[in-house]
């Protein structure tokens, strides 16, 4: 399948990789390109969610994918930024599906879960049978989780949380919350079922980004749960970052797809598009944009590569994975943007993808950490010192 992309035979990149890793990138992309592609136009203009590819992703061992047992594929890290590569590809929705799932909620059951817990939740959601979405980003400020305003009361043997959260993926079609709430002895997570009372999830409607997914404001008012439910591994804000760092991990990835999708459809219409007698892609200045726009894709993939390889060896650093994802979202930006341009009035049309890539671009590269979080953070681990 590697002849699918003009712009990743040119580097030959399949040599990368293992046989492992190509099978499940080829598994990803045909599922992208035979379930997704076809109607990602409509859900996007829509505004339609198709929840029954959740459980198609579960069959194809998509969810959760990165974790060992309890069901799921226990595959490696390589393999999930494939995966996530080729669902960005046809849109950013659908890798944020993936991450939503079994970046955070999965894996915060996962890390910091009993064994009990394990058993009962990660089995179903890993088969799709069961969703789940992860709330940690407040109304008030999504950059500064340490000033956390939701609460969580002991109240004998259970908890009662209040408080609102905002922007949490796929709330409204979960079956469980995992919620970071303030209490006496700081951060702790809870395991929240959606049927609770008191738990109140409701879609954000006027998105101009990311519109085939669900994004929504959560509220919690006296949510009463058992303290089964609390999760005993976590303490303090440690615990939901551990998490966020695997979800950035996989956007570091999917970018690099939605920068690759975009350089193809400009190749393609460079081709096809004649002005002043020759194809554009005949013309000096549309080969250096697309020259500019394949160098920075290449690094990216490259940069991609090496993270994940840090990742399966246990050796990647948080900052490893602010560089990862402030280079990549960036350059992914501005790639799209320039090869927009090469489509002129066509490009901001439906009939090609690259408005609807931008746009979704937009909402990567403020959630899991703003590009100015994420140069802070890089700027501490250079030089000593915390500007936050």
């Amino acid at each position: 399948m590697s002849g699918f992309s003009k712009t990743e035979d040119v580097m030959g990149f399949d040599a990368l990789f293992s046989a492992e890793e190509l099978a499940w990138r080829d598994k990803a992309r045909k599922f992208s390109l035979e379930r997704i592609a076809p109607q990602i136009d409509e859900d996007f203009e829509i505004q339609r969610l198709r929840t029954e590819l959740i459980g198609e992703m579960g069959d194809l061992g998509m969810l959760g994918m990165h974790i060992d047992g309890y069901g799921c594929a226990g595959a490696s890290a390589v393999s999930y930024g494939l995966v996530c590569y080729e669902l960005e590809a046809i849109d950013t929705s659908w890798r944020t599906h993936v991450s939503v799932l079994g970046s955070l909620a999965m894996s915060a059951i996962a890390k910091f879960g009993s064994e009990d817990q394990k058993n009962e939740f990660l089995p179903p959601m890993a088969r799709g049978e069961k969703t789940g979405c992860f709330g940690l980003t407040e109304p008030h400020g999504g950059s500064d989780p340490g000033d956390m305003r939701t609460t969580a009361v002991k109240d004998g043997d259970s908890w009662v949380l209040n408080g609102a959260k905002r922007w949490i993926g796929i709330a409204n079609i979960a079956d469980v919350a995992i919620i970071w709430a303030m209490t006496d002895d700081g951060v702790r997570g809870f395991i929240v079922p959606t049927d609770t009372p008191g738990f109140t999830a409701t879609p954000i409607a006027n998105k101009l980004s990311m519109r085939a997914s669900i994004q929504c404001d959560i509220d919690l008012v006296n949510v009463k749960i058992p303290e089964s439910l609390r999760l005993p591994n976590a303490a303090g804000l440690g615990a939901p970052f551990k998490c966020l760092t695997e979800a950035r991990y996989g956007i570091i990835w999917g970018v690099m797809g939605a920068a690759r999708a975009s350089i193809d459809v400009a190749l393609k219409f460079a081709a096809e598009r004649e002005l002043f007698g020759r194809p554009i892609s005949r013309t000096q200045i549309t080969q250096t944009k697309l020259a500019d726009a394949f160098l920075e894709y290449e690094k990216g993939v490259l940069l991609s590569h090496h993270i994940g390889k840090l990742k399966d060896s246990g050796k990647l650093e948080v900052e490893q994975i602010s560089v990862g994802k402030l280079n990549n979202v960036r350059e992914a930006v501005k790639i799209v943007s320039t090869v927009r341009s090469i489509l002129g009035g066509d490009g901001v049309t439906s009939d090609y993808p690259l408005m609807r890539h931008m746009m979704n671009l937009e909402s990567v590269r403020t959630y899991e950490g703003t590009d100015e979080v994420h140069a802070l953070v890089v700027g501490r681990a250079l030089t000593g010192e915390n500007a936050f």
